[in-house]
């Protein structure tokens, strides 16, 4: 028997992996038929399901490796990061999931509820919160719906020789915004931004991107925390929302 590997173990969910095989245990039987759904629908590389038994998923591993990690330098090529956004546009242009996604107002609710959380803590300085807040503000608009991956974190794009050879990790999946996939995907590598859209296309919004950084750092400390996770780790989310204090910016009236 290979040796088995713990990769990731929380009080949500634990992922084990043995040889090529990863076992996922999820609390919430609703995460793996989500991510068996929409892997089945995705028009692009993801895990072969090996089989299904709850609260187990089993899915083969994919070659390749991560285009890096949150907190380091990715190593990945530019070649690479425009693979993974030519992957994700074919991903924005397919058919919607035919399972709700997130409403507006429930972004907008949990954005003031862990933002309150943070400040009465007093887990960042204050002006920091408040910043990242209004930056965050120019992603709640309505947007057009489009099949988002909905947790596309670097090291869930797995590249070799400048190919994606695996998208991982489905659970989230659901009609959603495009700008938070591309800003997931870059959170902690703002420099990359650019080579990513050399793949996916510059019809995007630059503030938008942006706001959801802010965002999704804001929105995810507590979770983080709470769950034996780092935000303050090097290049992690709390240096995302801090970095936003060294750009210019213009208060809304």
């Amino acid at each position: 028997m290979d040796e088995v590997e713990i990769v990731v173990a929380h009080r949500q969910r634990a992922t084990l992996r043995v040889g090529d095989v990863f076992l996922k245990v999820d609390a919430d039987p609703a995460h793996a038929d989500v991510e068996v759904r929409a892997m089945a629908m995705a028009p692009v590389p993801t895990p072969a399901v090996l089989w299904h038994r709850p609260p187990v998923l089993a899915v083969a591993a994919v070659p390749g490796t991560a285009l890096g990690v949150l907190g380091e330098p990715s190593p990945a090529s530019p070649a690479s990061w425009a693979a993974a956004g030519a992957v994700v546009r074919r991903l924005h242009d397919a058919p919607l999931p035919q399972w709700p996604g997130r409403r507006l107002d429930d972004v907008a609710a949990e954005l003031d509820s862990e933002c309150a959380w943070l400040l009465a803590n007093a887990v960042l300085p204050a002006e920091v919160i408040r910043r990242n807040r209004e930056i965050a503000g120019a992603a709640l608009r309505q947007w057009q719906p489009v099949f988002i991956h909905g947790d596309l974190q670097i090291t869930h794009v797995f590249v070799d020789d400048d190919q994606v050879t695996g998208v991982i990790d489905w659970s989230e999946a659901a009609p959603g915004d495009a700008m938070f996939d591309l800003a997931i995907l870059t959170l902690g590598h703002e420099e990359r931004l650019d080579d990513l859209l050399a793949g996916y296309g510059t019809d995007v919004d630059r503030t938008v991107i942006r706001a959801w950084w802010s965002l999704r750092s804001l929105v995810a400390a507590r979770w983080l925390i709470e769950h034996g996770f780092d935000p303050d780790a090097p290049g992690c989310e709390f240096d995302v929302l801090r970095a936003r204090m060294r750009e210019p910016w213009t208060r809304s009236p």
